[in-house]
């Protein structure tokens, strides 16, 4: 099809226009990129990308990413524009209380957004796991005579996107892996928010991404023929280097108050709207404007994606007629609801009874069984699977010369790791699992934050998960982490205290598809927890509490501990008498969000007399203890030396708890 340059030079302009109009509405949101990318968006959603307005999900469809969410009007121009269900009501109520046109996009919420982008750069790496994904998909499904997946991740970024580390690290990773179904535009404008980019950045971008093995174009990113050649000769290029097209634009443009300053990045030129409307050639009486041959455009746009649309179909029924269990692999990838978790603690058998191992072992013990029953689980790691022994060890590397993969070496980028572990989520078959050091939590939270904010089941095998890292000192023991986790709503993070916990804990995050879940697991060794029966561990970490010593005589006081301190806590129940109970809590929001009498049948409302221990800060037990209970923690860094004198110096003892609990 021939490029309409006309027609779409004049959807630009609107499309700017429906920016002016909804950011001057409401008095908020960042006018610079919608105008300045105008005719980017018009090549991308009126000839070039292959979607389905009609299907926003279409398995095939080439995913558009916009990483700089603060220009959210460009996507929801567009999306609009493109017949997806985003009425022109929607467009209006841009920023207002539940509309479906938010300050930045956000996934779930709107057809067509495909992942929640608004902290600069994660819609990079967003895009890095979305491509993974595709690669993958490719080597698993694909036929010689069916290749039903062969789509491109196309992501729109900035100077803000450019400079955060978190781009960085996944566009590395991204060339080093040769993910060559990746184009990534960069809306270069020389200007971020607060001033001329010249104040914050010299380097050379265009030789940057070549030294990291990207082919690069840079072309004007308001010639829309440019824009169109460079993006083919990306689609066609399959060279093994991911796109790179530097896209020259001026910020605000339309707005010529503003334009090409600083002042145009956010909503400082919409009081120059009538004046810029005019420019436009947009009627000065009739706001939010499309005129109908653009509408009429777009509506048989769309109806030629459908017609592409469907016609992959038909090769897409021949395929799951040929390939029945690949079709059938396929169906429970897309499943909204996850594996059964007692079913898979069917698969991992138990341990012995005399097991002596850290919980990180026992994940890796857990992890086989599991992923050979979901042969779409996959995993990754800091540059630290000797550590965190996530490594699925009946499979291989995923790396250029082997898209079956499913151990992901990331190096060490935390952050970027964590990003592309949610673009893989966002995509939806494959379920990924990434690994580092609990302690390393703070490089990835930015991006653990938006998997909570997006619910996406993404698990993170977080180990070395207290002081008892021992001699690697403060530096590397997370006395504070558990506790800053716990407060991110919709994070389960789970601690277990031997392995049949850890066990439980692997079902019940890969049983979980509404939201993420962190693992924290151990370093040193743990005695099995032989006094419970193994099925009430299991069962007990599923649940996120449960009581593990019952008390013998008239109930007096309780115990709750989790992770490495339920050994202490069993010891001193021992010690102190019959009436004291020890509740495990691996799961504080698992607990949670049990029935109510579950609940207070394991911690009874009756009995205030309690002591709660974990080697970490205190901040988050309270809750659990009342007003008159104590808690035994670690309201500071910890220090170097062998796990056990550390424990024993911080005061994390089975005396402590026994002192505790006689105190009350």
């Amino acid at each position: 099809m021939t490029l309409q340059t006309h027609l779409l030079a004049k959807a630009a302009n609107q499309a700017r226009g429906l920016a002016i109009d909804a950011v001057h509405a409401c008095s908020s949101g960042h006018l610079g990129l919608p105008l300045g990318a105008a005719e980017i968006g018009a090549v991308l959603f009126g000839h070039a990308l292959s979607h389905n307005p009609a299907r926003p999900r279409w398995l095939n469809r080439d995913r558009f990413i916009l990483s700089a969410g603060h220009g959210s009007m460009f996507l929801y121009s567009w999306l609009h524009l493109s017949g997806y269900d985003l009425p022109l009501e929607q467009v209006k109520n841009f920023r207002a209380l539940h509309s479906l046109t938010p300050g930045h996009p956000e996934f779930r919420d709107t057809p067509g957004v495909e992942c929640t982008t608004g902290p600069l750069g994660q819609g990079v790496g967003n895009a890095v796991g979305m491509a993974m994904a595709g690669q993958m998909a490719a080597a698993r499904f694909n036929t010689p005579e069916h290749p039903v997946f062969d789509y491109h991740v196309v992501c729109l970024a900035g100077d803000g996107c450019m400079q955060e580390g978190v781009t960085m690290e996944a566009v590395a990773f991204a060339g080093h892996q040769k993910l060559d179904n990746l184009i990534l535009i960069y809306d270069s404008n020389d200007v971020t928010l607060d001033a001329m980019a010249a104040k914050t950045q010299s380097e050379n971008t265009a030789l940057r991404f070549k030294a990291i093995g990207w082919d690069v174009q840079t072309i004007d990113g308001h010639d829309m023929a440019a824009f169109l050649k460079a993006l083919n000769k990306a689609k066609k290029a399959r060279s093994g280097k991911p796109q790179f097209i530097i896209a020259r634009t001026t910020i605000g443009k339309g707005i010529p108050e503003v334009a090409g300053t600083a002042k145009g990045h956010g909503e400082g030129g919409a009081k120059f709207a009538d004046t810029a409307r005019a420019g436009l050639g947009l009627p000065a009486d009739q706001h939010f404007f499309v005129s109908d041959d653009v509408r009429a455009y777009f509506t048989q746009h769309k109806e030629r994606l459908i017609r592409a649309c469907n016609k992959w179909s038909k090769t897409f029924k021949a395929w799951r007629e040929a390939n029945p269990d690949k079709a059938a692999l396929l169906d429970a990838a897309g499943a909204e609801k996850g594996p059964d978790a007692a079913a898979l603690l069917e698969k991992i058998p138990l341990f012995p009874a005399d097991a002596k191992l850290a919980t990180r072992a026992a994940g890796r013990d857990v992890l086989q069984p599991i992923a050979a029953a979901l042969p779409l689980v996959i995993g990754g790691s800091a540059d630290l699977y000797g550590s965190t022994l996530n490594y699925i060890a009946a499979d291989k590397d995923f790396d250029p010369s082997n898209r079956s993969g499913r151990n992901i070496r990331f190096g060490i980028r935390e952050h970027g790791m964590a990003a592309i572990a949610n673009g893989v989520a966002y995509d939806g078959l494959f379920r990924p699992t990434i690994a580092t050091f609990l302690v390393f939590a703070d490089y990835s939270r930015p991006s653990m934050r938006l998997a909570a904010l997006s619910r996406l089941p993404v698990v993170y095998v977080y180990t070395h998960d207290s002081v008892g890292v021992g001699e690697d000192g403060p530096t590397h023991q997370p006395v504070e982490t558990i506790s800053g986790l716990r407060v991110i709503p919709h994070l389960d993070l789970i601690r277990p205290a031997d392995p049949e916990e850890t066990a439980g804990a692997f079902a019940a995050a890969l049983e979980r598809m509404d939201g993420p879940t962190l693992i924290a697991l151990t370093r040193q060794v743990l005695p099995t927890l032989n006094d419970i029966p193994a099925q009430t561990r299991r069962e007990g970490a599923l649940k996120g509490g449960y009581v593990a010593r019952k008390e013998t005589g008239p109930l007096t006081h309780i115990v709750i501990a989790t992770g490495s301190e339920v050994q202490y806590a069993l010891a001193a129940a021992k010690q102190v008498g019959g009436g004291v109970r020890v509740v495990s809590m691996p799961s504080t929001q698992r607990f949670d969000r049990q029935p109510p009498e579950y609940r207070e049948s394991v911690l009874p409302a009756s009995c205030r007399k309690r002591v709660a221990i974990e080697a970490g800060v205190t901040a988050s037990w309270h809750r659990y203890v009342g007003l008159d209970g104590r808690i035994i923690g670690i309201d500071r860094f910890g220090l170097s030396a062998p796990a056990a004198t550390v424990f024993k110096e911080l005061g994390i003892t089975t005396e402590a708890v026994v002192a505790a609990v006689q105190s009350l």
